[in-house]
């Protein structure tokens, strides 16, 4: 358990540092002419490598034109899906190499042999909880290349998991606009402390249903 959860508790300076020029750098491509673009492969990428969700950009998105809510979300949702996809094969045929090397990159080793007992127990379930939730999905599509799980179930449970929070957040934005951008912005160090005791909840509860 410990050594699962050991990379998360990061030194409280650095990780509100380190997420807030993440942040700050993700939020510049809202207002370029690439702005779909880089919010498709913003979604793509986290799918199977980057650290920073789409949510970022499809909220600052959303808030600069609420009307095109279902818009950005059907590009988050198509690419962080279409990147699942790729961290499946990265697990089928990369592993050894690049698969390996993301899953160190995060200090997720011991994580991806929990995951492989969920699969065992009910892969569309799995994957769907870590497409909705902020568990790591990288892992979940990397692993589901491993241990070899539908690729049906993976693309079904991603775009409901993916889709349903994608559509939420944009649905929500489109609703209470402004609001929640400047809840963000002022409470940034809180709500980024939030997301990541999500994320050892998450790790928590999957843990103690091995």
């Amino acid at each position: 358990m410990a050594k699962i959860l050991s990379p998360l508790f990061l030194p409280i300076k650095i990780y509100t540092k380190t997420t807030r020029k993440l942040y700050d750098w993700t939020l510049r491509w809202s207002k370029t002419k690439y702005a779909n673009f880089s919010l498709f492969l913003l979604a793509f990428s986290e799918s199977s490598f980057f650290p920073v969700p789409p949510d970022v950009l499809l909220i600052a998105m959303t808030v600069a034109n609420r009307f095109k809510w279902w818009i950005f979300a059907t590009i988050t949702t198509a690419g962080s899906v279409l990147g699942g996809i790729l961290g499946y094969y990265i697990g089928i045929a990369l592993f050894e190499t690049v698969g390996k090397a993301i899953i160190e990159f995060y200090h997720l080793q011991e994580f991806v042999e929990i995951v492989g007992s969920k699969y065992d127990q009910n892969a569309f379930l799995a994957v769907f909880t870590a497409a909705f939730t902020p568990i790591p999905y990288k892992v979940f599509t990397i692993a589901g290349g491993v241990f070899r799980i539908s690729l049906q179930d993976l693309i079904i449970a991603s775009i409901l998991g993916r889709g349903g929070r994608f559509f939420l957040v944009a649905a929500a934005l489109r609703i209470f606009g402004n609001k929640i951008s400047n809840i963000i912005e002022k409470y940034f160090d809180i709500l980024s402390f939030a997301f990541m005791a999500l994320i050892i909840i998450g790790f928590l509860l999957i843990n103690l249903l091995k």
